[in-house]
C-alpha cells in the first residue's frame, strides 16, 4: 500500500511503497478513503510532542470501508475505565501507533463506528478527533444548557468550529473570536451571534460592554490572553480548555475566579461514549463539519504548509480513495 511516513523531524513526509498492515483477529482492517489533519500532526513533525517515535504514518481522524461498510475511526487508544480522565497507556492514533495516511490501517474493531449517512467521505473524516474534542469540552466538561451564552475563542480551527455548531445546535447564544475579520464574517454566516477580532486593543472590553457575560467559555490557547476571559464570565461560568498554543497562563487572578464562583475544566480528547454520544448528536441535527480544503494523499506535503500558514477555516483533508 501506499502511505505517508515522516522518517527525520523537520523534514518532508515520504510518499511511498509500505507493506500492508495484518490484523489480528480483534483489529479491523480498514481501507482508508479519507484523512484529516489535526493540529497534533504538524507540531510532531517539528519535533515538538512528547514520546516521538520515528519512522511514523501520523493521522488520527479518517473514514472508510471495513466489511464493505462505512467507518469511521474513533482516534483514541486504551482511554481506561475511569471517565474523568484518561489513563496511563491512553494515546492517540498516529503516534506510535500506524495513522491514518495510508490507504490501509488496521486498527481495533471497538474503534469503528458507522459512518453518519448524512456526510461524505471528506466530512466523516473531519470529524472524530475534532467532534469528539468539541463534545467533551463542551457537554460533558462544561454541561452547556439551552439558552446559555458561549464565547468560543479562535474560531476557525477544527474543534473550535465542531464546538460552535454543536453549541448552536444545543440551543445556546454563540460568540466568537478570531484574529481574522474573515473568519469573523464566515463564523456569523454560520450562524454565530457575532464576534471581536482579538487583535483589536481592549477587545475584551468590547466583548463585556456591547454584548454583556457568559455562561461558557471554550479556550485553545492560553498564554496572556486567557487572563482576559474571567472578567467576561457570568457567576458560576465554566471555562473549557482543549489546548495550550500559546503557552503559559500570566496574570491570573485568584479573586474573580472565587468571588464568581468560576469553574476552569481541562479537557482531553473523549470516551469511546461520548464518541457514540456525538455521532448521535451530529446525525441527529444532521450537523457537516467545514472542511477548509482537499488534497490527495500524496500531496500531504502541500496540506501541511497550508496548516502551517494558519489560515484555515475548517479542516484541511487528505482524499485517499
Amino acid at each position: 500500500m501506499r502511505a505517508l511516513i515522516l522518517k527525520q523531524l523537520n523534514k518532508p513526509l515520504e510518499y511511498t511503497e509500505v507493506p500492508d498492515p495484518v490484523a489480528t483477529p480483534h483489529e479491523a482492517l480498514v481501507q482508508v478513503h479519507a484523512a484529516a489533519l489535526n493540529r497534533r500532526d504538524w507540531w510532531i513533525t517539528q519535533g515538538q510532542y512528547a514520546k516521538i517515535q520515528l519512522p511514523v504514518i501520523l493521522g488520527s481522524d479518517g473514514a472508510g470501508l471495513f466489511e464493505n461498510k462505512p467507518v469511521v475511526l474513533y482516534p483514541a487508544l486504551d482511554w481506561g475505565d475511569d471517565p474523568r480522565a484518561q489513563g496511563r497507556a491512553f494515546r492517540i492514533l498516529g503516534l506510535p501507533e500506524s495513522g491514518t495516511f495510508s490507504e490501509q490501517i488496521k486498527i481495533p474493531k471497538a474503534n469503528l463506528a458507522p459512518m453518519p449517512e448524512h456526510l461524505d467521505w471528506e466530512q466523516a473524516a473531519a470529524l472524530p478527533l475534532a467532534g469528539l474534542t468539541a463534545y467533551r469540552v463542551l457537554f460533558s466538561r462544561c454541561q452547556l444548557k439551552a439558552g446559555e451564552r458561549v464565547l468560543i475563542t479562535g474560531v476557525g480551527g477544527g474543534v473550535a468550529l465542531m464546538t460552535m455548531q454543536f453549541a448552536m445546535a444545543a440551543g445556546a447564544e454563540v460568540f466568537v473570536t478570531s484574529g481574522s475579520d474573515d473568519k469573523l464574517a464566515k463564523a456569523r454566516k454560520m450562524g454565530a451571534q457575532g464576534g471581536v477580532n482579538y487583535r483589536q486593543t481592549d477587545w475584551d472590553k468590547q466583548l463585556k460592554t456591547s454584548i454583556g457575560g457568559f455562561d461558557v467559555l471554550i479556550d485553545s490557547a492560553g498564554g496572556d490572553g486567557f487572563s482576559a476571559l474571567l472578567p467576561l464570565c457570568n457567576p458560576g461560568a465554566r471555562i473549557g480548555v482543549y489546548g495550550g498554543t500559546l503557552g503559559k497562563v500570566n496574570g491570573l487572578s485568584p479573586q474573580i475566579l472565587f468571588w464568581k464562583q468560576i469553574s476552569i475544566l481541562g479537557s482531553t480528547m473523549g470516551t469511546l461514549e461520548e464518541f457514540g454520544a456525538m455521532l448521535e448528536f451530529v446525525t441527529r441535527h444532521k450537523i457537516v463539519p467545514v472542511v477548509d480544503s482537499v488534497f490527495r494523499l500524496e500531496e500531504g506535503n502541500r496540506a501541511l504548509r497550508r496548516m502551517a500558514e494558519t489560515d484555515q477555516f475548517g479542516k484541511i483533508v487528505l482524499k485517499i480513495r
